[in-house]
């Protein structure tokens, strides 16, 4: 199970992203402002951080800084989480190194998609997989989906919504949501994390 720490000063949207993570099955833990957050960070390393950019004391940006500045959290992947329209604002915050950048108001889809993705692209899901584990599942992933599901699995894992995953193969959105439903069945996916170790596989196969 993959933890996921979320700094944000507002109570609301702070509450509804851990119930969306928690319920796709990732262990969250939640920070109301960056001082607590920091010290989060320090006390147990999560595999990703979700944190907001105003917030009153520490912000967003010195959050960042603080731990790219800690050898023991510099390659944590960081997304920066704001209602912020200001490009050069994002611009900032990405050359000082978050990883990306995530515009409020987003859908638990888009969440998700963000989340899943980011951790995926960073390789965490690929740990421990020997070769001979990989081809085997492999070819067992190749048995339970069709060419065209493999496709929208890459998509997913790529960080796709299923707007820009219809977009990309010229297909409807409903049929991209069939695609996914018969997928998450045939490969007994309850949720975004339980999907990951399947995008890995996708991704060996393209």
């Amino acid at each position: 199970m993959h933890s996921i720490l979320i700094i944000e000063d507002d109570d609301d949207c702070r509450k509804s992203m851990a119930l969306i993570l928690t319920m796709e099955g990732f262990e969250v833990r939640t920070a109301e402002n960056g001082t607590v957050g920091v010290a989060m960070i320090r006390e147990k390393r999560p595999d990703l951080i979700l944190c907001d950019i105003l917030m009153p004391g520490i912000d967003g940006h010195s959050v960042l800084e603080l731990m790219k500045s800690d050898s023991g959290a510099a390659d944590i992947p960081f997304i920066f989480v704001s209602a912020l329209d200001d490009r050069a604002d994002v611009r900032s915050g990405m050359s000082k190194g978050a990883d990306d950048y995530l515009p409020k108001p987003f859908s638990a889809e888009e969440l998700l998609s963000a989340v899943s993705g980011r951790l995926q692209r960073v390789g965490l899901f690929r740990q421990g997989i020997e070769k001979s584990v990989l081809r085997k599942e492999c070819a067992a992933l190749r048995q339970r989906i069709t060419p065209r599901e493999l496709e929208v699995l890459v998509l997913v894992g790529k960080g796709f919504t299923s707007k820009e995953i219809a977009e990309h193969l010229e297909i409807t959105f409903n049929t991209v949501e069939v695609h996914r439903a018969n997928m998450m069945r045939k490969l007994d996916a309850t949720n975004a994390a339980s999907l990951s170790r399947w995008v890995v596989l996708a991704e060996q196969m393209t």
